[in-house]
C-alpha cells in the first residue's frame, strides 16, 4: 500500500508514518518542511494544495495528521482514500458535506473519536437510546501543537450539533462517572463523536477528564473564563501518560472500555490501522473508523486493553 502522510514531522503523524512502515507499506511523509525522504506540502499556500493535488494520484491513501481541517481536502485527493484524524464537530459534519460522490474519507480517526466510535457501534444501544463517552489523558504527556491547539479552542467554544438540540458550551457542564476503579468528575467536550454517530442510533455525549485532579479543575476553570485558554500552552505536565475511554449505555447499563499509555502513540497506530483497513476493504463513501474496524481488530492493537466493566 501507498500511503501519504500529511503532518509527518508531528508527534501523531510520526507514529503514523512509522507504524505503516512496520506493517509494510511505502510511506511518503510530508511536512510543511520536507522531512527526511519526505516531501513538502505547506497548506497555507496554494503551492502546497497544487502539490498535494498532483502526487495523491500516485498513494492508495492520504493519512491527514497535519492538524488542518479544511473540508477541501476531501476534494483535493480525488478518487485517493482519505483518513482524517481531526476530532472537531463541525470540522466532521462539513467533510461529510463537502464530499463527492467519488470520494472515500474516513472521518475521525484515531484514539477519540475512532477508538471511542468503534465502541460506542460494538455496544450496539438501542435505537435512539442514550449513550455516555467518558475520556481520560494523561496530563503528563507531552502533546504535539496541533493537540494543544485543538484544546484551546475548545475553551468558549460550542459543541457541535449536540444532542439536547440546544446551545451547549465546551468544559461546562460536569458529570461524575465512575471507571477502572475511579470516580472522576469529567467536563463536556466535543470530540466529534455525537457527529460520526447518527442520532437515529443514539445520542452520544462525551466528557473529558485529565488523570491529575488538579489539572482537570484548571481546564474547568479554563472553561468558565475562555480568556485563561492562552495559559494551555505552557501549563506543566503533571500526570502520567495513560488514557482510558469508557462508553455508557444509559439505557442497558453496559460499559465498554479500552486503556493503555501513550495518547499520541494510540492515536498514530490506530489511524495506521485504519488507513491500512479502508484500502484493503475497497470501501468507498463518507465513513467512520467504525465501519472499517471492529472491536476484534482493536483487540489485536498492541498496547490497548479492552473490557466490559461491571
Amino acid at each position: 500500500m501507498r500511503a501519504l502522510v500529511l503532518g509527518a514531522r508531528g508527534a501523531t503523524g510520526g507514529v503514523v508514518a512509522k507504524e505503516l512502515r512496520r506493517r509494510g507499506h511505502h510511506v511518503t511523509p510530508a511536512g510543511r518542511t520536507s522531512p527526511p525522504d519526505g516531501v513538502a506540502i505547506d497548506l497555507t499556500t496554494e503551492d502546497g494544495w497544487r502539490t498535494l493535488r498532483r502526487i495523491c494520484a500516485e498513494h492508495d491513501v492520504v493519512v491527514n495528521a497535519s492538524g488542518i481541517e479544511d473540508p477541501a481536502l476531501v476534494g483535493a485527493v480525488g478518487t485517493t482514500a482519505l483518513a482524517d484524524l481531526s476530532a472537531s464537530g463541525a470540522y466532521l459534519a462539513q467533510l461529510a458535506d463537502t464530499a463527492p460522490p467519488e470520494a472515500t474519507v474516513v472521518r475521525g480517526v484515531g484514539l477519540v473519536p475512532g477508538l471511542s466510535t468503534v465502541l460506542v457501534a460494538a455496544l450496539q444501544p438501542s435505537p435512539a437510546g442514550a449513550v455516555d463517552v467518558a475520556i481520560v489523558l494523561g496530563a503528563g504527556e507531552q502533546h504535539g501543537a496541533a493537540a494543544v491547539e485543538w484544546t484551546v479552542g475548545l475553551a468558549g467554544s460550542a459543541i457541535h450539533a449536540p444532542p439536547e438540540r440546544v446551545h451547549v458550551r465546551n468544559l461546562r457542564e460536569r458529570r461524575r462517572f465512575s471507571a477502572h476503579g475511579a470516580v472522576r468528575t469529567y467536563l463536556r467536550a466535543d470530540f466529534g463523536d455525537q457527529v460520526l454517530v447518527p442520532p437515529e442510533r443514539a445520542a452520544v455525549r462525551e466528557y473529558l477528564a485529565l488523570d491529575s485532579r488538579a489539572a482537570t479543575v484548571f481546564l474547568a476553570l479554563v472553561g468558565r473564563f475562555p480568556g485563561l485558554r492562552r495559559l494551555l500552552r505552557h501549563a506543566p505536565h503533571l500526570g502520567t501518560d495513560s488514557w482510558s475511554v469508557a462508553v455508557f449505555d444509559r439505557a442497558s447499563g453496559r460499559v465498554l472500555s479500552a486503556r493503555g499509555a501513550g495518547q499520541s502513540r494510540a492515536t498514530g497506530v490506530l489511524a495506521a490501522r485504519a488507513a491500512e483497513q479502508v484500502v484493503l476493504s475497497n470501501a468507498q463513501g463518507v465513513l467512520t473508523m467504525a465501519d472499517v474496524v471492529t472491536l476484534t481488530d482493536l483487540g489485536t492493537v498492541p498496547g490497548i486493553e479492552l473490557a466490559e466493566l461491571p
